[in-house]
């Protein structure tokens, strides 16, 4: 590891060998990037735990569009939250809120117990928070390790402030990662500005898989039909650069 921490949010196991091939200290692994990044299935955490040396921290978000879930989605992630430290997880990426943006206080709390002493790391939902002030003490009371933030902006470039702000209100007593829409241009700055000392970046390298090309007119996602025979995967060159760079 360098001066700088440096942990890439990753959407498959091949993601997560470019990023280890990039210099990656650690990774994030999710399924479902387009929508935010929803909870892994338990194959990927498997192979990527048996393939790769990186600590992987899980994402467990049971369904895309917000953090407020039914008692059947709430039970689900509980039930996933299980089954990936079975499965080997080192830590575990979540949010829960209630319809105003505050913080489900109970929920969070059964996560965290759940979790013991593996990593709690509570995800971007804190950008979304009525007072993130008072959401973050609430995380330190309960015991988080971690939160992913923009700093409440669409950008992290644009939130750095308070991220800076987080900073000196959290005094140490949890870690504030960093992360949305970082690259080469801005890291610098974002680093410099917020103060912290590790960082959470994607970039992706387009692919082509030519097993569809013989009937174009198919298509199996929904209304955006996106090509049928190209997917991204993590330029694990440009993690590279990164981790000189850092």
């Amino acid at each position: 590891m360098g001066k700088y921490l440096l942990e890439v949010c990753c959407g498959s196991v091949e993601d997560v060998l470019q990023a280890e091939r990039g210099g990656a200290d650690r990774v994030e692994l999710n399924s479902c990037l387009f929508h935010g990044g929803l909870t892994p299935s338990i194959g990927e955490l498997i192979t990527a735990k048996r393939l790769s040396k990186l600590p992987v921290m899980t994402m467990v978000r049971p369904r895309q569009g917000g953090f407020c879930y039914t008692d059947a989605e709430y039970r689900t992630a509980l039930a996933d939250a299980e089954a990936l430290m079975a499965n080997g997880a080192d830590g575990l990426v979540f949010g829960f809120l209630k319809a105003d943006g505050s913080l489900d206080v109970e929920r969070t709390r059964e996560l965290c117990r759940m979790a013991g002493d593996r990593t709690k790391v509570f995800h971007r939902a804190i950008d979304v928070a009525a007072d993130w002030k008072e959401m973050l003490g609430q995380l330190i009371e309960l015991g988080v390790d971690r939160v992913l933030t923009s700093g409440l902006a669409p950008d992290v470039f644009y939130g750095v402030d308070t991220i800076r702000e987080m900073m000196d209100f959290a005094q140490g007593a949890i870690q504030i990662l960093p992360g949305a829409g970082v690259n080469l241009k801005n890291i610098d700055a974002i680093l410099e500005r917020t103060g912290c000392d590790q960082i959470h970046v994607a970039r992706f390298r387009q692919y082509t898989d030519p097993s569809t090309a013989n009937n174009r007119d198919i298509f199996y996602g929904g209304a955006l039909y996106p090509p049928e025979d190209r997917y991204d995967v993590i330029d694990g060159d440009y993690i590279g650069q990164i981790r000189t760079h850092l």
